[in-house]
């Protein structure tokens, strides 16, 4: 019988184990960039909110004598809670009311740089909103925080002859909000530095972030915004680098009813806050106020 005999088995090359340390070592430090990203995604998850609000707490007299020097009022719920501050217009009655919403800082008493001009061109009382959570006001801001509260200042303006509105930044979603859900009560509308919704800024400054998944607070400020039927200005700074310029054009551009855009070239995001009385009187044209109205 023959004997049958094994074939020989080949030998490893010899840098077999170095390619496969190598692999192994490749593989581990992708495992651990996949936690660190995981990490971060986790950490970024638990803390978006104190990134997207930046609120300044300030005490009640610190209010209290900002307000004395900027001649505001507090404007306060049936509760007598204080809600924002308010400054009548000099001259009564006045045209109307506009309502204020301000940006993610800062707080409400501190948007005398709109109240001054805005007052000096178009005889309006000015309501300024606080959120919750910000200056003394109790709460925690959110989206769902921001909207009550407009939709509850809105409420307290019912016996306005017009009304009209103010979204400065982040308070471009509280305004549209507004806009599209009181309808034909809205006279008109101006945007400060504005976006299309938020998950587009987000995904703007952090690419690498799943933000379509991650964000809790969305704000579809192009999607509120549709239903309103009245005029809409938006203005925009050419050089943001907080809201892209891209972001309040593209809000401008869906936007079917009437509307006017000024884009100032150059201007930072802070820039485009401050405007003069001569283009104040521009926007109270632009809403259809009656030029006897216009300073």
């Amino acid at each position: 019988m023959k004997q049958i005999t094994a074939p020989p088995i080949p030998e490893l090359p010899a840098r077999f184990p170095f390619v496969l340390t190598v692999l192994f070592s490749v593989l581990r430090i992708l495992g651990l960039l996949l936690l660190v990203y995981v990490g971060l995604i986790l950490l970024v998850a638990v803390r978006q909110r104190s990134l997207i609000y930046q609120p300044a707490l300030v005490s009640t007299a610190a209010l209290a004598d900002f307000a004395a020097e900027r001649r505001m009022q507090p404007w306060t719920n049936a509760a007598g809670l204080r809600i924002g501050w308010q400054r009548a217009h000099e001259r009564q009655p006045a045209a109307g009311a506009v309502l204020v919403m301000h940006g993610n800082a800062g707080t409400a008493v501190g948007r005398e740089y709109l109240a001054d001009p805005l007052q000096k061109a178009l005889p309006l009382d000015v309501f300024i909103l606080e959120y919750p959570g910000y200056a003394d006001r109790p709460g925690k801001p959110s989206q769902t925080a921001f909207l009550a509260a407009a939709e509850e200042a809105a409420s307290l303006l019912v016996g306005q002859k017009t009304l009209y509105l103010i979204g400065e930044s982040l308070g471009s979603g509280p305004t549209a909000h507004l806009a599209g859900r009181l309808g034909e009560r809205v006279t008109g509308v101006m945007f400060f530095v504005p976006f299309n919704r938020l998950t587009a800024v987000a995904s703007l400054h952090y690419p690498w972030l799943p933000v379509g998944w991650l964000l809790q607070d969305r704000f579809p400020v192009d999607e509120w915004l549709e239903k309103h039927p009245g005029p809409v200005g938006f203005v925009i700074a050419g050089a943001d680098q907080v809201i892209p310029p891209a972001l309040g054009r593209a809000l401008h551009d869906g936007f079917g009813g009437k509307k006017r855009l000024w884009e100032i070239p150059g201007a930072g995001h802070e820039d485009a806050l401050v405007q003069t009385l001569e283009w104040w009187r521009e926007v109270g044209q632009f809403w259809g106020m009656a030029n006897s109205a216009i300073r």
